[in-house]
């Protein structure tokens, strides 16, 4: 795929796992991305889109952000760490833009048939009321990159989990879509050399660092894994990877997730390099930063 300028929408549960925000510095400092905007999804999506726009005011960008839904299709419990926003004072008076997620993405995709690629890295719920309220998007997106799933065994991962209706939805639309599950994202960790090299670089780096180490305090780890920013090098850096034939994704009621070769347009990440991966993560983060 040409990745010579890619306008991007950046589908986001962010402020919950540090992965998020580190996802959205990856993209912040790719110069080949047009970061069209930003949708949050799953719970208080109003703090969610404020950490987004105080994130990127901190690399001294204007990005737009669109809250979306907070519920599931199904009106399934939200899981909630309790830190989200903390870290940053004032987060309430953060102006978002105003208007639907759903509106949004929908206009973005439709007005630009074939050129806009999304990027979703929370539960697919907001991607499936676009699907929904509009025949025509899943043939409009230039291509869906998804982190969700497992392909390895039978264990859900979370972004499924937490809306496997609006995953159904999304995987059998018929969209183009890459998929990066838990099998390749846990292969990759962040650690404190890492966060070392972020947090040198600015006000967005120093964040960055107290956002990773939170995380880590609330899981008493001194590592992470960047689940999110390798779905979005999988669309920039393709190299890095290995994916699989075309073929189609079934999401089980309980989120579990099955790849089938043949018969659909969607891919899975089947491998990646592990330490090329992490070290591209941090160059474009600092880039960002700088």
């Amino acid at each position: 795929m040409n990745t010579s300028t890619m306008r991007v929408i950046f589908d986001t549960d962010i402020g919950t796992d540090v992965d998020d925000a580190l996802a959205l510095a990856v993209l912040l400092g790719s110069p080949e991305v047009d970061l069209v905007g930003c949708t949050t999804v799953y719970g208080d999506t109003l703090l969610r889109a404020r950490l987004a726009k105080r994130l990127a005011g901190l690399a001294d960008r204007s990005l737009t952000v669109v809250p979306g839904a907070g519920k599931t299709l199904t009106d399934r419990p939200v899981w909630w760490a309790g830190h989200e926003g903390r870290l940053f004072t004032d987060l309430d008076t953060e102006p978002v833009d105003q208007g639907d997620a759903t509106a949004y993405l929908v206009d973005q995709v439709s007005r630009a048939p074939g050129q806009v690629d999304v990027v979703a890295v929370g539960p697919l719920t907001d991607i499936a009321h676009a699907i929904t309220a509009s025949p025509s998007f899943a043939r409009d997106v230039r291509h869906l990159w998804i982190m969700g799933g497992r392909f390895d065994g039978p264990e859900p991962e979370h972004n499924l989990k937490s809306d496997p209706e609006a995953a159904a939805i999304v995987f059998g639309s018929g969209a183009p879509i890459t998929v990066t599950g838990l099998e390749i994202t846990t292969t990759v960790r962040m650690d404190a050399a890492d966060v070392a090299a972020i947090a040198g670089a600015g006000a967005l780096g120093e964040a960055l660092k107290a956002e990773i180490e939170q995380w880590w305090r609330f899981w008493n780890e001194q590592w992470n894994s960047p689940h999110d920013p390798i779905t979005v090098l999988t669309m920039l850096v393709p190299g890095l990877f290995g994916f699989s034939p075309e073929g189609r994704v079934t999401v089980g009621v309980d989120g579990s997730s099955t790849f089938t070769p043949g018969g659909g347009r969607t891919r899975i990440t089947t491998s990646g390099s592990p330490e090329l991966i992490a070290r591209e993560i941090v160059r474009r983060i600092v880039a960002a930063a700088a």
